[in-house]
């Protein structure tokens, strides 16, 4: 009940401060500025990080697939029909 009430009152703080999410100098088309370049750089690096862990965490799943594959089933699972 009380999320029913919350969600129209954040709609109207979000239009009444809109001014103050402004974009900075960089998003306006000054792209060769020195904000612009560091900026970028960020993007990238923060970028590189997610894409390490995701391949990090990919290649843990394929290690566990590997490894499950390559266990021998025990006797009381080789007897057992399909």
């Amino acid at each position: 009940m009380k999320l029913r009430r919350l969600i129209p009152l954040l709609f109207i703080c979000v239009l009444l401060f809109a001014d103050v999410a402004s974009a900075c100098t960089a998003c306006y088309g000054q792209s060769d500025s020195a904000l612009a370049q560091g900026m970028n750089w960020g993007i990238y690096t923060l970028l590189g990080f997610i894409g390490m862990v995701l391949v990090g965490v990919g290649g843990f799943f394929v290690f566990l697939v590997r490894r499950a594959a390559s266990m021998n089933p025990t006797p009381a699972q080789a007897t057992q029909p399909n």
